[in-house]
């Protein structure tokens, strides 16, 4: 096992940047970016041998700068939708950016998580990114810490850690915000993957995507998963809720959820074999098909297009803040933040 540090670019304000490489003994390799605690590429073997990078990313920081797809990211302190931008902790209504219409999406768009360079400190095969958040910040409260480490292990597990910690009860709902594409990075849309997901439920959403409370059957409609099924099977569809958010951009609940780290889906490409299994002690995830990916240069010259990166964003519900029947993302002096998501990859003939 490696890991090496180089330099990546400079912030606007002049900070520096650096990614660094943590490499297996088999040499699969992901880089991740002290930038929006970024997993910037996740090189893998496909059937035949070839390392294929599947994420989605840059090939230089300026770009990292100029867009705002989250490709790779880290956000927080709450990632998704907060409806009409505020919330109510012990009595206190709390009012965070709106930058979603009426509605609060991934904190701040240029100032959320995403968007700050943190703290980096490299292990022997991990590297852990550390960032403190003041009282009010963003409009959250609580004196805050956060960190998430990043580890490649030999089995090609690629392991995120995150724990968060307040003097003040808050919201915390982080996650990583990868667009995977198992063919390799720019090759084509991600219609084509197949996708299982341990996930009988999920919670339908109004137009601008704030769920309505509810927690539905997915049995019978397009949302259903729970048999290995095409992405584009039904996507271009006339169901209103794939209509409503232009694809599938939805939270799923995952089955059997009792805070134990447990695998609820699969991803395959048709073609390379690479096979992508997804594991967490989150509640829920939500499935985004990269409904709205602007046309850009991305890494080696590809074209990124829509829906050419899927998302398994692992996390609390959207608008958890505002509906308590969804699981509870307020975490203070008596609850500490401490989740895990995994990325494991192998390959099918």
């Amino acid at each position: 096992m490696s890991v090496t540090k180089k330099l990546f670019g400079t912030c606007p304000n002049g900070e520096e940047v650096y990614v660094y490489k943590i490499t297996n003994n088999s040499g699969v390799s992901a880089e991740v970016m002290d930038f929006g605690a970024i997993l910037v590429s996740m090189n893998v073997p496909d059937k035949n041998g070839k390392m294929t990078d599947v994420a989605l990313g840059y090939a230089d920081f300026d770009s990292y700068i100029k867009y705002n797809c989250c490709f790779g990211a880290t956000v927080g302190p709450n990632a998704n939708r907060i409806g009409s931008a505020q919330f109510v902790i012990d009595g206190n209504t709390y009012q965070v950016d709106k930058n979603d219409g009426a509605n609060n999406l991934h904190s701040h768009l240029t100032e959320g998580f995403h968007r700050r360079v943190w703290k980096s400190e490299a292990g022997s095969n991990c590297v852990k990114f550390t960032l403190e958040e003041k009282d009010g910040m963003l409009g959250f409260p609580g004196n805050r810490v956060f960190t998430v480490t990043y580890t490649l292990t030999d089995s090609k597990r690629l392991e995120i850690h995150y724990n968060g910690e307040s003097d003040t009860n808050t919201i915390m709902n982080l996650t990583n915000h990868s667009y995977f594409n198992l063919k390799g990075a720019g090759h084509g849309d991600i219609e084509d993957h197949v996708l299982w997901m341990k996930a009988s439920n999920y919670t339908p959403v109004v137009k601008g995507g704030i769920p309505t409370g509810e927690i539905v059957p997915v049995a019978g409609t397009p949302m259903d998963f729970t048999t290995p099924t095409v992405v584009g099977k039904h996507i271009n569809g006339d169901f209103e809720q794939i209509r409503l958010t232009g694809g599938y951009d939805h939270n799923w609940v995952i089955d059997d959820f009792d805070g134990s780290l447990q695998m609820f889906a699969t991803v395959k490409a048709p073609d390379n074999g690479v096979v992508m299994k997804v594991y967490t002690n989150l509640p829920g995830v939500q499935f985004y098909a990269g409904n709205y990916i602007d046309e850009q240069e991305g890494k080696e010259g590809q074209i990124y297009r829509d829906r050419y990166g899927l998302c398994l964003e692992t996390q609390f519900y959207p608008d958890t803040a505002n509906k308590p029947q969804f699981p509870s993302a307020v975490f203070g002096p008596d609850r500490i933040y401490d989740y895990t998501t995994v990325y494991e990859f192998g390959v099918e003939s």
